[in-house]
């Protein structure tokens, strides 16, 4: 008779302990990886005011991540680097028009190892016989790598450091790159930059004739939609936007 109740009772609380997990919503959120640190902490942040939705990270070069959704990759959020890239989803339906909005700015430095002996002011420095390589995110696929030729050819100078070029799949890797010393100069954002100030020093900030907006949109084949608009609200609240600020971000 107990064992009866007790298997009884067993089975109840693992129906309760199912449905209790069926109802969990689960975000999968894609974003640039330059958000990496900021996002993590707006994932957490956002996770401990709504107990019942699990956020999952997927981080990477924009392009790259618009590649992964347009082969059908589950994505409920869409956060990229650039417009181009934003853009393109949108011609290719996996985001509307209506679903987007801008949500934080950065700015493109040129960064140099802490130690280095190099006296680099601007663009046309680079042409020094002294800077070998530079760390380039590579223009095809990362936003980064988009607005360094963007400001090297509107300089003339895009040949010379192309010849130059290391190219770098995405931001961070050119960051590791010029962290631990692979190449003499590099290409980043301001907040990764900022990431590394014991391995990386910035040298100057690139001037752009272009503005570095991040927008953020919810996808068309989002299976959570509702939960997915209330995250990109969350990163443009107040709280979301002063976790951004804290990693360097500026207001859109």
């Amino acid at each position: 008779m107990w064992s009866s109740r007790i298997q009884a009772w067993l089975f109840v609380v693992g129906m309760a302990c199912c449905s209790l997990s069926a109802g969990a919503a689960e975000l999968t959120i894609s974003a640039a990886a330059s958000l990496t640190n900021a996002f993590k902490e707006i994932a957490q942040t956002y996770e401990a005011q709504h107990a019942e939705t699990r956020v999952q990270l997927n981080f990477g070069a924009s392009g790259a991540l618009l590649q992964q959704m347009a082969k059908g990759a589950p994505v409920d959020v869409f956060a990229s680097a650039d417009q181009e890239t934003m853009d393109q989803a949108q011609k290719q339906a996996l985001v509307t028009a209506k679903d987007r909005q801008d949500f934080a700015r950065n700015q493109l430095v040129l960064i140099v190892p802490t130690d280095s002996k190099l006296t680099l002011g601007k663009l046309g420095d680079l042409a020094q016989s002294d800077v070998q390589r530079v760390a380039v995110g590579n223009p095809a696929s990362v936003p980064v790598g988009r607005y360094s030729k963007h400001a090297l050819a509107a300089a003339k100078l895009w040949p010379m450091v192309e010849a130059k070029m290391v190219g770098a799949q995405n931001v961070r890797q050119a960051l590791d790159y010029v962290a631990r010393g692979e190449v003499d100069a590099g290409f980043v954002y301001a907040t990764d930059a900022a990431l590394m100030k014991d391995k990386v020093r910035i040298a100057f900030e690139v001037p752009l004739d272009i503005t570095i907006n991040y927008p953020i949109a919810t996808t068309v084949d989002s299976t959570n939609s509702v939960e997915a608009r209330s995250f990109v609200a969350f990163i443009l609240s107040p709280t979301g936007q002063n976790i951004l600020g804290k990693y360097g971000f500026l207001k859109h």
